[in-house]
């Protein structure tokens, strides 16, 4: 008899505008911003004989009497909540679940006692095992994963993943990160030796994805042009396919401020369709980044290197974090004063949490600077609150700073002013042709698409402020067509943060 075995990805615990529902209560339909990777690749794995479903709860809900025998679930901090429900949920049903993803490998103890088999690091060289175990029946209670080579990973299937409702594709193109940040969990849990897919397996997930009707992709590597050869040759590709397609893929990815010393690596982002990045900027406190090893954003101008982004036609979502040990009560006025100096209409704000094996984490630990939560010490995974006891001011004070800064850094009218300088000073480095490429293709709208428009739509009717912007940006985008569908973009995220604030 067929095993089977039912795939969730649980929802976010806290509201999120990068990487979960972009429209949570805005009265529009069920919408991930980002579609799951994980899901579809751990579905690749799985033998052929065993039979396959899959939820993303970003999008539907999970189905509690689904008769699989297996229940994978996978996740980050951010999800662990739902994570711990879901299990619960199915093994009161008696179910056997099987809990993997970055969450389970970075805090193993804290997932344990709500999964029965446990999947530590990743699965590619593991999973034979693991699903013949399953098979007959003698699956253990742990398996340690590997750091595999990513030309073994295998085509994600994307056919039994619910597309029609997720704004953007996803396709992995590395794993790893040579950078030492003290608080980022990604090197302790895929490593500092970056890892690499061929060109022409990224391609034919791209094929997938587009024949799918997916027209944005999001490159989810942890730092995408960290080896430059590697990112070049990557970029080339991409660049070639699509500049063959009747309808070009836009992409977005996570890299480092440090690719701007590299303005033709900028040239290729822009020919290949690079419309938007998220950059750690952390703070322009030099301080507090020598303290956090976060070397790479030193000894340059930031304000300058994001306009270079904006300068070859790419929008910068920043990163923005306080509560470093080298800040005081000036941060947030300081910080405030910095992003109103950019061209980044997007910051993603949060106080500086310390990861569970982090070098931060134990830092922490070692000077009694960690606060336990009702499960002890671990990291808290909504962005509006700390592990961390602050050096130089309370906990109930960076709380209220924070609050303060998002209050003031999306303010219409401060909203308003970085993006209209982003959208004035656009493609300024870029040729005319690869400009020409940007513009909005008369293209079929998919229903999640039309969703995203009707949200742009509802900016100008939000306020006065957001009226006057609106006006501005329309007679920008009249006469500079190409910047159209950044604007859109930063629009919709701005919805969907005002909704949240």
């Amino acid at each position: 008899m067929a095993k089977s075995i039912y795939l969730v990805n649980p929802m976010s615990d806290y509201p999120s505008y990068y990487g979960g529902e972009v429209y949570a209560g805005t009265g529009l339909g069920a919408t991930t911003t980002i579609a799951d990777l994980a899901i579809p690749t751990v579905a690749a794995m799985v033998p052929q004989d065993f039979e396959i479903d899959m939820v993303d709860q970003y999008v539907a809900e999970v189905d509690f009497d689904h008769p699989a025998e297996i229940i994978g679930i996978t996740g980050k901090i951010t999800q662990f909540g739902n994570m711990k429900k879901i299990a619960t949920e199915f093994r009161e049903r008696g179910k056997t679940v099987l809990i993997g993803g970055p969450y389970a490998s970075l805090s193993p103890d804290m997932v344990r006692p709500y999964a029965d088999i446990l999947v530590e690091g990743e699965m590619e060289e593991i999973a034979e095992e693991i699903f013949e175990d399953i098979r007959a029946g003698k699956p253990k209670d742990y398996y340690k994963g590997t750091r595999p080579d990513l030309r073994t990973s295998p085509l994600p299937r994307w056919d039994m993943y619910p597309n029609h409702r997720a704004q953007t594709g996803s396709v992995q193109t590395s794993r790893g990160c040579p950078f030492e940040c003290d608080f980022c969990d990604v090197i302790q849990y895929l490593g500092r030796k970056q890892r690499h897919k061929d060109p022409d397996q990224a391609i034919k997930e791209l094929e997938q994805l587009y024949n799918f009707g997916y027209r944005v992709v999001f490159l989810a590597d942890d730092n995408f042009t960290a080896h430059r050869r590697k990112a070049r040759e990557m970029l080339e590709a991409l660049a070639e396919w699509n500049n063959n397609r009747e309808e070009r893929m836009s992409f977005y990815t996570q890299l480092s401020i440090d690719i701007t010393k590299d303005e033709e690596m900028l040239a290729l982002c822009a020919e290949a369709g690079m419309t938007s990045v998220f950059i750690g900027i952390e703070t322009p406190n030099e301080e507090s980044l020598k303290l956090s090893k976060k070397r790479q954003n030193l000894g340059v101008s930031l304000e300058d290197r994001i306009q270079m982004f904006t300068d070859y036609g790419i929008m910068v979502m920043a990163g923005q974090i306080v509560g470093f040990d080298g800040d005081d009560h000036s941060i947030f006025d300081r910080q405030y004063r910095f992003a109103m100096s950019t061209t980044a209409p997007i910051f993603t704000l949060g106080a500086l949490v310390a990861p569970a094996a982090t070098p931060l984490f134990d830092r922490m630990d070692r000077e009694g600077r960690l606060i336990e939560s009702g499960e002890g010490k671990e990291t808290i995974g909504n962005p509006w609150n700390t592990n961390i006891v602050p050096a130089n001011m309370t906990r109930e004070e960076l709380m209220e700073g924070i609050k303060w800064l998002a209050n003031n850094i999306y303010a219409p009218q401060s909203f308003g002013d970085r993006l209209i300088r982003f959208a004035e000073t656009f493609g300024q480095r870029v040729d005319k042709k690869t400009l020409e490429r940007r513009r909005v293709a008369n293209q079929e709208l998919r229903p999640v698409d039309m969703d995203a428009t009707k949200l742009v739509r509802r900016f100008a009717r939000s306020g006065p402020e957001e009226a006057k912007v609106w006006a501005k940006l329309g007679k920008i985008v009249a006469r500079k067509p190409e910047v159209g569908r950044s604007v859109m973009w930063a629009i919709a995220m701005y919805m969907q943060i005002r909704h949240m604030y």
